[in-house]
């Protein structure tokens, strides 16, 4: 068995669980965005308590890379990579959207929806999104990328396919595309889904080496101060 501590500090709401495999044994969670960084340690030294031996009995840090917000990846990833270096675990990074995708197929009702497509959109401000498409089994149909959304976003895919929309960004999305083809439903299991993908990594040894990992921007970071 394994134990594998998760950290999700890319969205509003900021998630920290260590779980046995992919069994939840404990999670904290933070609602307000601007509190991720102080939030975070704090959450971990609390369940690192619960857990016979501390985080010197885990097995790896999972972390949500991205893409998100940018000041709340570089929280997570520079807690993480620093419990990683400290605990000399291995390092794992999970990508924001598979978690999204993920967390579809994990429903119980998704059985049988193989013609299904799953598109997860992370808000980007404006009518910018972060996005990609998976089909059933988790396989790329568009690679993440950032997208301007529009009234045709995604109709040469729908033409052929239905497609679930979640996320930050779908509700933007609803707003200007009615298609028969196309479903909205909100983004529910988020850790679990994260759990299981941190696993699936660890299982693989599917490790992200410390010196070359930054967060998954998508698109190159700006400050007005550059």
């Amino acid at each position: 068995m394994s134990l594998i501590l998760n950290i999700d500090t890319a969205t509003e709401t900021a998630s920290v669980c260590i779980a046995q495999d992919t069994t939840i044994i404990g999670q904290e969670t933070n609602e307000i965005q601007k509190d991720h960084a102080s939030f975070l340690h704090r959450a971990i030294k609390k369940l690192a308590d619960k857990i016979p031996g501390g985080l010197s009995s885990l097995d790896a840090v999972a972390v949500n890379w991205g893409p998100g917000s940018y000041t709340g990846l570089r929280v997570g990833m520079a807690a993480a990579k620093g419990l990683s270096y400290a605990l000399n675990k291995p390092f794992i990074t999970v990508n924001s959207l598979a978690i999204l995708a993920k967390s579809v197929i994990m429903q119980p009702d998704f059985d049988g929806k193989k013609s299904s497509l799953i598109c997860p959109l992370v808000d980007a401000r404006r009518m910018e999104v972060f996005t990609a498409v998976y089909d059933h089994e988790m396989k790329e149909v568009i690679a993440p990328c950032a997208m301007i959304l529009h009234e045709n976003s995604f109709a040469d895919i729908l033409n052929k396919k239905r497609i679930i929309f979640l996320g930050s960004g779908a509700k933007k999305l609803q707003q200007i595309l009615a298609h028969p083809d196309a479903s909205y439903i909100n983004a529910t299991g988020l850790m679990n889904s994260m759990c299981y993908l941190s696993l699936e990594n660890f299982l693989q040894k599917s490790y992200t080496e410390l010196i070359h990992s930054e967060p998954f921007y998508i698109k190159d970071f700006y400050s007005p101060t550059q």
